[in-house]
């Protein structure tokens, strides 16, 4: 696939920080796909186009919301989050995106889902510790998870305990999609 035309609209329509996270997630992407056998092409399209729609505005991402999509109440919670349902409709509308696995793996990117395909989870991981960006510690020790046995379950369940603690920091809602996710993994890996 030639990522022209998709870099260009990146580079219009993100500002410089996220522009740079956003490669950060492609090649982060693809490389995990490659660890876990995964398509890394697609991976790295995902990764690509998981915040398409994040320098939008609030009011442009709600009224796409409103008018477009389905998203759940809990979801509206947190203006933060608003972006991955708007990032997989803009996949779909402007660069005629079919893939579902791709859509979904856009569209679960910030909040996750229970049922999580591999797929979706070296997506949402590799949003969070991309190297052009994020904390370089924090990354690390997610890593460091991955290299174990059920490490991709072992870094989901760190990225969402750190999550947690993040929001009850901040003092913001924290959707019980949230809490549900984070106990599943807790049963999973107790078992």
């Amino acid at each position: 696939m030639d990522y022209t035309e998709i870099l260009k609209w990146l580079k219009d329509n993100l500002n410089e920080e996220r522009y740079i996270h956003t490669l950060g997630t492609a090649e982060c992407a693809r490389e995990l796909a490659e660890k876990y056998r995964l398509d890394s092409e697609k991976a790295y399209l995902a990764g690509l186009l998981h915040d398409c729609a994040k320098c939008f505005s609030n009011d442009k991402l709600l009224d796409i919301i409103h008018k477009h999509l389905q998203v759940e109440e809990c979801e509206m919670l947190n203006y933060k989050t608003l972006h991955a349902p708007v990032s997989a409709y803009i996949a779909e509308k402007e660069f005629n995106i079919t893939d579902r696995e791709i859509l979904s793996a856009i569209r679960w990117h910030t909040l996750g889902k229970l049922e999580m395909s591999e797929f979706e989870k070296i997506v949402f991981l590799a949003d969070k510790i991309e190297p052009n960006t994020r904390d370089k510690e924090y990354s690390s020790e997610i890593r460091k998870l991955l290299d174990e046995e059920k490490g991709l379950d072992k870094a989901l369940l760190q990225c969402y305990k750190e999550t947690i603690k993040s929001l009850v920091k901040r003092d913001l809602k924290i959707c019980i999609l949230t809490i549900e996710i984070y106990n599943k993994f807790q049963d999973i890996l107790q078992n």
